[in-house]
């Protein structure tokens, strides 16, 4: 208590002398001397010497910034003191906002003296004492000192406890009539005749009482009502949902004074506008009330610019060029671009997506919407093809683009098989259908790739169109296309959307190959992404964990944007099963023709881990994961069985996993099988090719079920390769193998013999490094010679 007071001394001397450096210094001090009482001060309660001083501090502080002059003749650090104390208070004084308000209101008090009148005492006696009662309806104070010590005495007429009873009454009756009226107010609004908007925007009428009685509505007085609902627009405490009510009103009543579709486009449009800027936070996605009313809205602009074509409208046309009124026959000018609240639109598509859960049935309901955007899309396209832009007309393709690229065609991938509906219904539906995603992809991305003149349109484009091909087993188009062009060199420099574009392309590239039995292709296509280990990220996705500490807040939900809604997704264990499988059918083959090489190397490091994973497994049960099953498949190749391999590959639990999720699931299969029986007999020629003088091809048909002459050719190819050393005994049909390859033992000392020379070469260098010569041992004949 003692340190406070002395600290409130030197602060209410500073103040004497208007130094406010001193002043800053010791509040400072002062609030956390107070803080340190904080233990006391919650047992015996606030004390009221403190909350004199913080309430006076303030007052004296708000009135030295309001002196002008006095601030002027202030030196640069009391001014600057001023200021920053001036904030402190304000904010420090925040947390005893109640207790400085009870101070103010009991600054005064009365005392009765032996005449009947009443002393009204400065309320540092009070304060200082803190001691009172009430005796019948006069208020009393004991002092322990004298009044006249504070020096602040006042004579006032008598006030009883009644005065103030009475008061009291007047207040709430005061009360009882504001509410009245605000109650009024909210019934009026019920009642659709007055619309109020919050935060300080005057109130609007609705309706037919938007305007005073007697006022012509015309195009200038509607104009004018419609700049003043949007000066509102964007300011804090505004209603939105009112303000959007309010121009709805508006058009209502442009509509029925036949104000013409002018002024009524230039109305919708601000609509539109105001229903993006409803949810300020540009994550936040629109709720399903306000989504509707948006696309009805774009709807209604559409057939509005559809059914007059006296109507032009485009951003470059300024607000003082428009022509909104009836004018003869000129033509209406409106400010506007129904391109930019269209691409909007399909955003907002987009987050409603992603920010649905996708194993819920609202995500299916929400998803249903997309042919109502893809309708307007397409509208849209029919507009700007004969008013539009050679650019806008390339930007809104490539929104068709991005809503039919992932979409595999069904209908066409069965009139391709020759199949048709199984019902008339379902025949006469495939007729009526028209041009397939095929046609429609064609045609749009090649107006792209002709008349635009941006990189990023015309790279997308490209992309979607790969993507497509990929997607429909066109993989030689797609190959063609991808490599034409050059899209791989420069890439890294696109925006990150666009790459994650590259990603899904590149990823549906190598499935592709994967199911044209394009093996080695099918491994390139998808090294880059699986070897990272961020595919889930890559494909935008999702995020990863591990990665989160490295991301800020605001970073994080910059990528959250990024990602692509769940209906787009690419399967993640099916992309990883398809790698590791092509990884296996090269690998393990590579493996047994270079078994005792000691420079081998690997072709897919994530495969070698997967097998090191499984032999490090102490107890090796039937396999579970997709994982499992592929590394069990592995060593069953290695050894030449395929049969067993052909078991773990293609069994009812990979196949509900992965097999069953493509199109054309028994090709694949059949593709599968045909491709495990050829590694494996190849691994089986490199394993055991040394134990064999000679082996019959008919032997090697019937034990891995292929033709002769896929027997035939390859062998050819591995003795043409130099993979084998053998030779064809064409009338007998025999491979005859040739002694010219080392033994274990040879090949181990070999081995031994390459690592002993690494070894030296090594103990050189160190050698030289401490001798500071190169050479070594090498060279000590030359040295010795130069000696000399």
């Amino acid at each position: 208590r003692s340190e406070l007071t002395n600290l409130i001394k030197t602060i209410r001397n500073a103040m004497k002398i208007r130094d406010m450096s001193k002043c800053l210094e010791e509040f400072e001090q002062l609030c956390r001397a107070f803080l340190k009482s904080k233990t006391i001060v919650d047992k015996e309660g606030m004390p009221p010497f403190y909350i004199r001083l913080l309430s006076d501090l303030e007052d004296y502080l708000n009135q030295l910034w309001e002196d002008k002059e006095g601030k002027k003749k202030m030196n640069k650090n009391n001014a600057k003191a001023l200021s920053t104390l001036r904030q402190k208070i304000r904010k420090y004084n925040r947390d005893y906002e109640t207790e400085i308000a009870s101070y103010k209101e009991v600054r005064l008090f009365a005392m009765t003296t032996q005449d009947g009148r009443f002393l009204v005492i400065c309320c540092c006696c009070f304060l200082a004492n803190n001691t009172y009662q009430v005796f019948g309806n006069i208020f009393v104070t004991f002092l322990s000192q004298s009044p006249g010590d504070c020096g602040n005495r006042i004579e006032v007429e008598r006030h009883t406890s009644e005065k103030k009873k009475e008061d009291r009454k007047k207040r709430h009756k005061r009360k009882e009539r504001v509410e009245e009226e605000a109650e009024e107010e909210a019934q009026e609004e019920d009642e659709g005749e007055w619309e109020k908007v919050k935060g300080g925007v005057p109130l609007v009428k609705v309706g037919n009482q938007m305007f005073a009685k007697g006022t012509e509505i015309n195009t200038t007085v509607v104009v004018k009502k419609l700049n003043e609902i949007l000066q509102a627009r964007g300011k804090k405490g505004t209603d939105r949902a009112a303000q959007i009510e309010l121009l709805h009103a508006l058009a209502n009543i442009s509509n029925e004074n036949i104000l013409g579709e002018g002024i009524l486009v230039k109305i919708k449009f601000n609509i539109i506008a105001s229903l993006y800027d409803y949810n300020p936070n540009l994550a936040a996605f629109m709720k399903a009330d306000m989504w509707k009313k948006c696309l009805d809205c774009i709807d209604e602009l559409l057939d509005i610019l559809f059914n007059n074509n006296n109507i032009f409208i485009g951003e470059n046309i300024t607000e003082d060029s428009e022509n909104l009124a009836i004018i003869d026959s000129q033509p209406f000018r409106v400010r506007g671009c129904i391109l930019t609240l269209v691409e909007r639109m399909d955003e907002e598509f987009t987050k409603i997506m992603q920010n649905t859960d996708p194993h819920s049935q609202e995500y299916v309901d929400n998803l249903k919407d997309e042919g109502r955007v893809c309708g307007i899309i397409d509208r849209l396209l029919g507009y700007l093809e004969t008013k539009g832009s050679t650019e806008e007309v390339c930007r809104v393709y490539l929104r068709r683009i991005m809503h039919t690229y992932y979409k595999f065609d069904y209908k066409a991938h069965r009139r391709a098989l020759g199949l048709q509906g199984e019902t008339k219904s379902e025949q006469d539906a495939e007729e009526s259908e028209g041009e397939d995603s095929a046609f429609i992809m064609d045609r749009l991305c090649k107006f792209i790739y002709a008349k635009d003149r941006t990189d990023r349109i015309r790279t997308c484009a490209i992309l979607c169109h790969i993507y497509h091909h990929a997607l429909h087993s066109r993989w030689y188009q797609a190959r063609d296309l991808m490599l034409m062009s050059h899209l791989q060199d420069n890439i890294q420099h696109a925006d990150p959307p666009v790459q994650i574009l590259y990603n899904r392309t590149m990823v549906q590239l190598g499935i592709c190959a994967f199911r044209q039995g394009m093996i080695k292709d099918a491994h390139n296509a998808l090294l880059d992404i699986q070897s990272s280990g961020r595919a889930k990220e890559l494909l935008g996705q999702g995020l990863l964990m591990r990665n989160m500490q490295e991301r800020n807040a605001e970073q994080e939900k910059i990528e959250k944007r990024r990602q692509v809604p769940f209906h787009m997704h690419i399967n993640l264990e099916l992309l990883e099963c398809v790698y590791l499988v092509s990884a296996m059918l090269l690998e393990i083959p590579y493996m047994a023709a270079h078994e005792f090489d000691a420079r081998r190397r690997m072709i897919s490091k994530q495969f070698h881990h997967q097998l090191r994973v499984g032999e490090r497994q102490p107890l090796l049960g039937p396999p579970e994961s997709m994982r499992e099953h592929v590394v069990a498949a592995s060593k069953s190749m290695k050894m030449g069985d395929w049969r067993t391999c052909h078991s773990f590959i293609i069994n009812e639990k990979m196949n509900s996993k992965v097999w069953d999720l493509f199109p054309e699931t028994q090709c694949v299969r059949e593709m599968l099988v045909r491709k495990i029986q050829e590694e494996s007999l190849r691994t089986y020629l490199f394993t055991y090719s040394s134990v064999y003088d000679s082996i019959s091809m008919e032997t090697l048909k019937e034990m891995f079920e292929l033709e002769l002459p896929m027997v035939h050719s390859i062998i050819s190819k591995m003795i043409i390769n130099e993979e084998l050393m053998a030779s064809l005994d064409q009338p007998t049909q025999t491979v005859v193998m040739h002694r010219t390859e080392p033994t274990s033992l040879q090949n181990m000392a070999l081995q031994l013999a390459e690592k002993l020379g690494g070894l030296v070469e090594n103990n050189e260098r160190v050698f030289d490094l401490k001798q500071g010569v190169y050479g070594g041992y090498f060279n000590r004949d030359a040295k010795r010679h130069n000696f000399c």
